[in-house]
């Protein structure tokens, strides 16, 4: 052992800055991004069974991009190369594929191959990549702040899963800044440091979800409180609310003036110009001019929103957005703003039309339609007019009453055609019924009988679309009517976790499966039988891919699954046909709910769905009926003594708000000798005894066998569906 070397690295890394030390090293230690790396997450899963594909992860800077490829060379079994877009080319990636291809062939060892700032090489670098992960010699991890779909070649996008960082929230900001005042290796848990109300609050706040600048801010506030770091008087250190405000004085504003946050927050300003928002145009433009944007660029866009989205409805907007333009040319920045902003606030606060956006219905006339001849009367008339009588019967408007006058403009067989809609608003209310009463006068004067009206991705796999749609398709029309009814209201992210309760034998599996690529879902059935035949279709797939199907009590599994484990989504149906008896299950189901997650039940409420008297002969109708009121009205008859109002409040009194609707629906039903037995033995014969009526059992039996045995019947069904949400 070197001790000498082994000292010179511990002071090596505590010369490094906090965000570099707090970096997490395992999965447990990665905060946030819960969407693409929480429990039961697609790529979680691929990372635990060492089963990654080639990924691109794509987000602002500090969202975890490079921290997340780091816990993946922490848990991999496979060599990891990593490269800097930056700082190498093709001369460096050449080397690392040669010996990515040596270690495969040699040593039967794969590689991840991480390149950070991927966007930054050109098409040829990329290119240079591609045939590489396409016959598997390096699985790719690529690291961009850019939209892939613009700046990565599509061919790479193509191959690749793309995941999608957003920026932390203040719980998660807030979940690392105490990691790193807990951790005595690498962090601050050596000392108390302790925090004036709302300042550490202020720094995850003011960290705008970025990471890197809260740890940046909280080592500034740390390691400058007081007269010494490490501290001299002991092991406490207090930071005051102005220390923390001194240490992350702004927020560092996120902007690419050639990038896609470029794009995204102009496109926020100009639609809030358009909604009429003052506010919301001020914050954006705010943004914009903090972090440097151009102000002609804004003004230009200012400029097409004068006629593009106030238009007409005031014809000042583009005067007064011109003003301002030419006197910030005069004036410049800072007392420019002014200019802006008065621009700015006087289009969101206009009266708004898109009625110029007429021209482009015109255009496309003009391009789909045949090109009509001028009009005779509208053609020139000052070369030809006499050897071919142009322009003659043209009238001239000057000439009449109100200087107007009704004749034919468009080319004949475009007469009735209407491009221009002025709308109610502004200056265009006042010459709305004018325009519309010419063009009713001009219609009258055409010598014409008939008018001619002339916007957490994967790879697209036809394989698994196909797979889909066939175990679809094998579902009746009542089962998948109760599907579509289940999934309608449901709103799916490709990286939700999805329970799915009482599955049976796949109903609703397959629907969610298809709508959660990046997801997971967890498949819960009676039987064993149900288990197989849904594993029977699931054999196909990758095993990371595969819905996890567990023969087991709903109640048992629910307590066995990880602890952390939320769902997005919960699904079932028939789980509560005992409903009263099932308080404990519902809240157990509840406590797995994600707090932005959604449930959705539907349930056969028996109570008020068919009966055996439905369809039997009057003689023996009312004797039945008489047994059904004793066996639907039993308190103590767990099957019946429910309905969906009870469904309701059951899941209301969970703190779940509830919408519940009820659906009545028919299906042919065989009966057999064997469900006729079961009816009599189960509930109707107790029944006639509780009533005092003396029936011959076996006699009435082979009765209903004669006239219901092997006979379809158009069994309703009253469905419950219960959607409920924590919102």
């Amino acid at each position: 052992m070197n001790l000498f070397t082994e000292a010179s690295e511990k002071d090596q890394l505590a010369n490094q800055p906090l965000a570099y030390r707090m970096r997490p090293r395992t999965l447990d230690e990665y905060i946030g991004q819960d969407a693409i790396i929480g429990a039961g997450r697609l790529l979680r899963r691929a990372i635990q069974a060492d089963q990654l594909s080639s990924v691109i992860f794509y987000g602002p800077p500090g969202t975890g991009k490079t921290t997340l490829a780091r816990v993946i060379a922490n848990t991999t079994k496979r060599h990891f190369s990593t490269l800097n877009a930056v700082l190498s080319g093709v001369k460096e990636l050449r080397y690392e594929i040669e010996e990515a291809r040596q270690r495969l062939e040699l040593y039967n060892r794969g590689t991840i191959l991480f390149i950070d700032e991927v966007h930054r090489w050109n098409k040829s670098q990329q290119d240079a990549l591609l045939p590489w992960v396409e016959n598997g010699t390096v699985i790719l991890i690529g690291a961009t702040t850019e939209n892939p779909y613009f700046e990565v070649n599509a061919a790479l996008v193509s191959r690749s899963r793309i995941f999608q960082l957003k920026s932390l929230d203040t719980d998660d900001l807030l979940a690392i800044a105490k990691q790193a005042l807990a951790d005595k290796e690498r962090g601050y848990g050596n000392y108390q440091v302790t925090f004036e109300t709302g300042a550490l609050e202020h720094l995850c706040e003011v960290a705008n979800g970025d990471a890197r600048s809260l740890l940046n801010a909280l080592q500034l506030a740390v390691e400058t409180s007081g007269d010494s770091f490490p501290p001299k008087n002991g092991n406490a250190i207090h930071i005051s609310k102005d220390a923390a405000e001194q240490s992350i004085q702004r927020k560092a504003v996120l902007y690419d003036k050639e990038g896609d946050y470029h794009f995204d927050v102009i496109s926020a300003f100009i639609k809030s110009i358009r909604g009429s928002d003052p506010d919301a145009t001020l914050y954006w433009l705010a943004r914009m001019i903090s972090a440097g944007e151009d102000p002609k660029f804004i003004f230009r866009r200012m400029l097409i929103s004068s006629c593009e989205d106030v238009g007409l409805a005031d014809p000042n907007a583009i005067v007064v957005v011109e003003a301002d333009a030419q006197a910030f040319e005069r004036i410049g920045l800072p007392e420019g703003r002014f200019h802006l902003t008065h621009a700015a606030l006087y289009l969101a606060t206009a009266e708004k039309s898109n009625s110029t956006l007429a021209f482009f219905d015109a255009l496309k006339g003009v391009e789909q339609q045949a090109q009509d001849e001028v009009p005779n009367h509208l053609r020139d008339a000052s070369r030809d007019a006499k050897g071919f009588g142009h322009g003659q019967g043209y009238l001239y408007p000057h000439s009449y009453q109100d200087h107007w006058v009704a004749q034919q403009y468009l080319p004949s067989g475009l007469q009735g055609k209407v491009y221009y809609q002025p709308s109610n608003q502004g200056y265009e209310s006042t010459i709305q019924e004018k325009v519309q009463r010419h063009r009713e006068q001009q219609l009258e004067s055409v010598e014409v009988d008939a008018f001619v009206e002339n916007l957490t991705f994967s790879p697209g796999d036809k394989q698994r679309q196909q797979w889909v749609n066939r175990t679809v398709s094998e579902r009746g029309k009542l089962l998948a009517t109760i599907r579509s009814t289940l999934y309608e209201p449901v709103k799916f992210r490709r990286s939700d976790r999805v329970l799915v309760c009482n599955a049976g034998h796949g109903l609703l599996v397959w629907e969610a499966y298809r709508k959660t690529a990046e997801g997971l879902v967890v498949a819960q059935v009676r039987t064993k039988d149900q288990l197989d035949h849904i594993n029977h279709y699931a054999d196909s797939l990758p095993d990371l891919e595969k819905p996890h199907v567990h023969a087991i009590e709903l109640k048992k599994l629910l307590n066995t699954l990880q602890k952390d484990l939320r769902f997005e989504v919960i699904l079932g149906r028939n789980v509560f046909s005992r409903a009263r008896q099932e308080r404990e299950l519902c809240t157990a189901l509840v406590s797995r709910l994600s707090k932005q997650g959604s449930l959705h039940i539907c349930e056969s409420v028996p109570c008020k769905g068919s009966r055996l008297s439905d369809f039997l002969p009057p003689d023996l109708q009312d004797l039945f009926r008489q047994a059904e009121k004793v066996l639907y009205s039993e308190p103590d008859n767990a099957l019946t003594n429910w309905d969906e109002h009870y469904l309701q409040e059951m899941f209301e009194e969970e703190g779940l708000k509830v919408v519940s609707t009820s659906l009545d629906l028919a299906e042919q039903r065989m009966m057999s000798p064997e469900d006729i037995q079961r009816y009599m033995t189960v509930s109707y014969t107790p029944a006639f005894e509780k009533l005092g009526i003396a029936v011959e059992s076996q006699a009435l039996e082979a009765k209903l066998n004669e006239l219901l045995a092997n006979r379809s019947l158009a069994w309703n069904h009253h469905l419950a569906f219960v959607h409920a949400d924590f919102k």
